[in-house]
């Protein structure tokens, strides 16, 4: 047997790729990349009612975005396709023929009120929810009845009496026993195989060795565990990390704000900066500081994967946000901001901007009209008085856009020195009381713009 790390990355395009699908995809991608093995995309589509092709290849464009590359997929090809579940159709057929003839499997003509009432009455005597195998022992007759009345059966899998163990990547040795799990569907009423069956038997024959996935997950690996024996087929190795929850400990929905990749890229983050916060969410990196992704592989550890949820938090976020615009060049921000700003504003700029939109008022402090004042700025032009602001007008016909020979002659006039002086200049150049240096922003307004600014305090104190 290869001693190749397979990983593969298997959504349901029934909806945006959301961040902890994403987080579980990048894990499974560093492992492949670290061990020099390969990743596959896989597209489980069976699901009819709700699989888009919208969806699918929103998904693929996410992942591309994030900057992920399979080896094998429903777009690359590669020997183990078709990649699209809704395609390998005849294949599950092959599999079910085989679980019927040796007596693993049975139709099932139980209608969804039936199952409900079930697990109702169940519950309510205290005991756990699970198919009753009330169609397990039906005659050949019986079967024929329920036909000829039109009902058409789900196919499930008789679970033998068994004791199924395996060793967990995350969570360690566990131990299951199958008188808990009831017969479970293996194929669905409109003959589609069911996400157990598919998941499962898809990474034996693609050859996947590490299954990485939330650990809501953890109890449905004995029911594929036994389908894949009963199949005589190649168990990989399954972990289950701990999920991705919002601030309060609840697991991340809407609520908390942004939760798909989509969103995320249209607000303006960008995929270094979301990597770098998933790369540790649920695992013990090594690294504390800001990490390109074509290094991080190096820095992954399958073993420091944890069973803990994990907290995403957004100003973390906005961290790692700050850190990755400081180390890409003026037209990469340039493109980033959909402007064409010069590089001099968008140098000076940087350090004060983490999403697009936050360029947008310095852009207008370099023309147009500001903004109305907020309290605390008014205080300070209102303390500065007219006088000074007509003093600081004329001092600019003299000195040019030079902030230095500027507040020089100001100080010379109106005897005022330090945040006394700079403040209300300031404020009244650009409305605000922080933000970029405005030495550099002088030098960039245009012409007028900053007298003009001056004489209206200088005329409404």
């Amino acid at each position: 047997m290869s001693s190749t790390v397979v990983t593969r990355f298997a959504p349901s395009p029934t909806g945006s790729l959301h961040l902890g699908n994403a987080r579980t995809a990048f894990f499974s991608y560093l492992w492949a990349r670290r061990s020099g093995g390969r990743f596959i995309l896989r597209i489980e589509d069976t699901d009819v009612e709700r699989s888009q092709p919208r969806f699918r290849d929103e998904l693929m464009v996410d992942l591309g975005w994030l900057g992920f590359e399979w080896d094998e997929g429903p777009d690359v090809g590669g020997p183990s396709g078709p990649y699209l579940q809704s395609e390998r159709g005849a294949f599950y057929g092959e599999l079910f023929g085989r679980l019927a003839a040796a007596g693993q499997v049975y139709p099932c003509y139980c209608t969804a009120d039936e199952l409900e009432l079930s697990r109702k009455l169940q519950r309510m005597a205290g005991k756990p929810p699970r198919y009753a195998g009330t169609c397990r022992t039906l005659s050949a007759g019986e079967r024929a009845e329920r036909e000829a009345r039109g009902l058409n059966p789900t196919l499930r899998f008789a679970v033998p009496e068994a004791v199924i163990e395996f060793d967990d990547l995350v969570h360690g040795p566990q131990r299951f026993l199958s008188s808990d799990i009831g017969d479970f569907i293996v194929r669905r009423e409109d003959g589609t195989a069911g996400f157990f069956f598919s998941n499962a038997v898809d990474d034996a024959v693609m050859g996947v060795t590490h299954v990485l996935r939330g650990d809501d997950h953890l109890t449905n690996t004995p029911r594929q565990l036994m389908l894949l024996d009963a199949l005589q087929l190649r168990r990989p190795r399954y972990g289950h990390v701990g999920l991705l929850v919002g601030a309060d400990g609840a697991p991340l929905s809407k609520r908390h704000g942004s939760t798909s990749v989509a969103e995320f890229r249209e607000r303006g983050f960008l995929s270094g900066a979301l990597l770098n916060h998933l790369f540790r969410l649920g695992h013990a990196s090594d690294v504390d500081g800001w990490l390109a992704t074509a290094d991080m592989p190096a820095h992954f550890f399958p073993e420091h994967l944890g069973r803990a949820s994990a907290r995403f938090d957004e100003s973390q976020l906005l961290h790692w946000q700050k850190e990755t615009l400081q180390r890409m060049s003026a037209s990469e921000i340039r493109t980033w901001m959909g402007s064409n700003e010069s590089t001099e504003f968008i140098e000076l700029v940087r350090h004060n901007v983490v999403l697009p939109a936050d360029a947008l008022p310095w852009a207008a402090v370099l023309r147009g009209d500001l903004p109305p004042l907020g309290p605390d700025e008014q205080r300070l032009i209102d303390a500065a008085g007219s006088e000074f602001f007509s003093a600081a007008a004329d001092a600019l016909e003299r000195s040019g856009p030079d902030l230095k020979a500027l507040t020089k002659l100001l100080k010379e006039r109106t005897g005022r020195k330090g945040a006394e002086l700079f403040m209300p200049l300031r404020v009244a150049l650009t409305g605000q009381a922080h933000g970029p240096e405005l030495a550099p922003l002088l030098k960039l307004m245009t012409p007028g713009t900053a007298r003009r600014r001056l004489e209206s305090h200088a005329k409404n104190p």
